[in-house]
């Protein structure tokens, strides 16, 4: 997988909001690169996550690798800005008052484990974003979540709860665990004025 420079984050970025402001000002065009870098080409699963006041106000992704990942941002910035069914679709409003965040993912992989206690021992903390799944309940978060749950069993019982599963679904050894990892960016970060 190539990797992501500077520049290439910053048209990324510049494309997600683009193409919000296209749907949201009619006869606005998205902001889209002549020419396509090759890291940008490559199918790779991406999310992009809106968040105001500090706050997220919404986020969509696509875990597999299935589309460029040019594609893949322009698809999910207008989802998470119009689809996210936690919340109301975006205002022209609200957009000059949103941070865009967008996180590249690595193909999640199966994660070996003989039970709970070796779960926990095999997560890494602000590393691994988890995929859990039983039948056809299945949830994922990504690794930035566990800035705000540190704890693996906390960050494990809110994502069982996610997929619609009780708190303790993680200790059942019939869960299927992927990990993966991901490179994110914001337009906080990468456009930050100068003082």
């Amino acid at each position: 997988m190539s990797d992501l420079t500077d520049q290439d984050r910053r048209v990324l970025l510049k494309l997600a909001r683009s193409v919000i402001a296209s749907e949201l000002a009619k006869g606005s065009k998205p902001e889209r690169p002549k020419e396509i870098p090759p890291a940008m080409a490559e199918k790779r699963g991406c999310f992009v996550t809106l968040h105001k006041n500090g706050a997220m106000r919404g986020c969509i992704g696509t875990i597999e690798p299935v589309k460029p990942l040019i594609s893949c941002v322009e698809d999910n910035a207008l989802n998470s800005a119009f689809g996210d069914p936690r919340f109301p679709r975006l205002t022209e409003k609200e957009l000059s008052e949103v941070d865009i965040e967008i996180s590249v993912l690595t193909v999640p992989q199966f994660l070996d484990y003989k039970d709970a206690d070796d779960l926990k021992a095999k997560l890494k903390p602000g590393i691994h974003g988890v995929i859990l799944s039983k039948g056809w309940h299945s949830a994922t978060f990504l690794p930035q979540v566990w800035e705000q749950l540190p704890e693996k069993e906390v960050f494990l019982a809110h994502l069982c709860q996610k997929a619609g599963m009780s708190a303790m679904c993680w200790k059942d050894n019939d869960t299927v665990v992927k990990t993966y990892e991901a490179e994110y960016f914001s337009e906080h970060e990468l456009f930050q004025k100068s003082p």
